[in-house]
């Protein structure tokens, strides 16, 4: 590894990936395992929209298999600027505002690399998802905020606030991934408040401009009577500091058709649309052709975000149920239902508990290894997504939409006998 780069010998496959390498290992000797690890799609219970996979076949068929444009079809950027007005009566410029890309990871990384330079502070919440490796990837310090269970795992404005005098960039997500939580009104604006204010101090100074990214590739999947905010629909001065990425990968079980947009002031999408074209990260012609007439079908759209929500409800209401039954037989184990995406949060204590064959588990990992081997039950800890504290050791994430319910429920018996069979460490009893 001596002869490779910095970067190359500092990163490494994330925590979910390599619990996912392990479910891998332990599905080819024979294992049944109810994999809830990486958010992705049971195909045949989570099929995308039959209309998007007739438009995409029907633009192949008319030849649309040539490099789209850097900046992304036209009518795609059109769409989606209609309906940012639309949802959040938020304007962007098509032409130089928005830009498509291959997913949401392109535009994510992009924005750090567009806007953070080397030793350059990023802050962002913990858990999250990839903030760390993007970070590091960009060369940029980082700054992680432990959030917790009080705040709904969603930092605050006081949380950040000492930490954005030398920072060149806020990153948030909402929904948030992991635990599918949204921001409150009146929490996204104090935040949005503080960016702008820190900005006008920066700006009479000479100083370099605080920027906010904002990840809401999940925002299509609210579930409850909880309404999502995009940052410039509540703060219009935050606009011109204001990156936003979306996509519809996720909200259309359609993960493989890699098609995502970012919004933001024009200087920035600019030198986005550069590192674009340099690393090749752009949708495919057709794919963004179809997902623009996708658009322009709002009642079809609505129909099938509608149906898609009911069904993801119904897995996690199996799940949540069954955890539920298990917390009210006394058990150390809780879950919570997310106010919107693919995600469920369960709670399960079981650190430092002794397992059948005498190992104390020490970590949260360790738990979810124990978990896979012993339950058949693959989560991911919360710990994986950058989490240090004692009390998130207790947290887990399960990606309920790639597995069938049933699937589920059959696990649920072997959770409840792999977590029976812990006992107490002499680390306990001592305590």
């Amino acid at each position: 590894m001596k002869n490779l780069s910095t970067l190359a010998t500092t990163l490494d496959y994330s925590d979910i990936i390599h619990l996912e390498f392990y479910v891998q290992e332990q599905l080819v000797k024979g294992k049944e395992i109810c994999d809830l690890i990486i958010g992705d799609f049971d195909t045949q219970q989570f099929p995308m929209p039959d209309y998007l996979t007739a438009q995409i076949q029907q633009a192949y068929e008319d030849r649309h298999n040539d490099y789209p444009p850097l900046e992304g079809v036209l009518s795609l950027r059109d769409e989606v600027a209609k309906q940012t007005k639309k949802r959040f009566n938020v304007s962007y410029n098509p032409d130089t505002e928005l830009l498509i890309s291959g997913g949401a990871r392109p535009l994510l990384y992009s924005a750090m690399l567009a806007t953070v330079s080397p030793t350059d502070s990023v802050i962002y919440p913990v858990p999250s998802w990839n903030n760390m490796f993007y970070t590091t990837m960009c060369g940029g310090k980082h700054v992680p905020i432990e959030t917790s269970e009080v705040n709904q795992f969603l930092p605050t404005a006081q949380q950040i606030e000492p930490h954005i005098t030398d920072a060149r960039l806020i990153t948030l997500c909402s929904p948030q991934n992991p635990n599918g939580s949204m921001f409150a009104k009146h929490q996204l604006i104090e935040i949005c408040d503080m960016v702008v204010a820190e900005n006008k101090r920066r700006s009479k100074i000479g100083g370099q401009p605080l920027y906010m990214l904002f990840d809401q590739v999940y925002w299509m999947l609210t579930m409850q009577d909880i309404e999502h905010y995009h940052p410039a629909s509540l703060c219009s001065d935050i606009k011109p500091y204001l990156i936003v990425v979306d996509a519809g990968t996720k909200a259309f079980a359609a993960t493989g058709i890699r098609v995502g947009w970012a919004s933001g002031p024009p200087e920035v999408i600019a030198k986005m649309q550069v590192i674009q074209e340099h690393i090749g990260a752009m949708a495919p012609t057709a794919e963004q052709l179809a997902t623009a007439v996708l658009f322009q079908n709002e009642t079809y759209l609505q129909n099938y975000l509608t149906d898609f929500k009911k069904k993801i409800l119904a897995s996690m209401a199996v799940l949540h149920q069954g955890v539920q039954n298990m917390k009210g037989a006394g058990m150390a184990i809780d879950s919570f239902m997310p106010d919107a995406g693919i995600y469920m949060t369960l709670k399960i204590d079981a650190i430092n508990r002794k397992t059948p064959d005498g190992k104390i588990l020490e970590n949260a990992d360790q738990v979810s290894r124990y978990l896979i081997d012993s339950a058949g039950l693959a989560l991911v800890p919360f710990a994986s997504f950058g989490c240090r504290s004692q009390e998130s050791q207790l947290w887990y994430r399960a990606a309920v939409c790639t597995i069938s319910p049933s699937e589920i429920e059959a696990a649920l018996p072997r959770l409840q006998s792999a977590l029976l069979a812990l006992s107490e460490s002499q680390v306990l009893l001592e305590a």
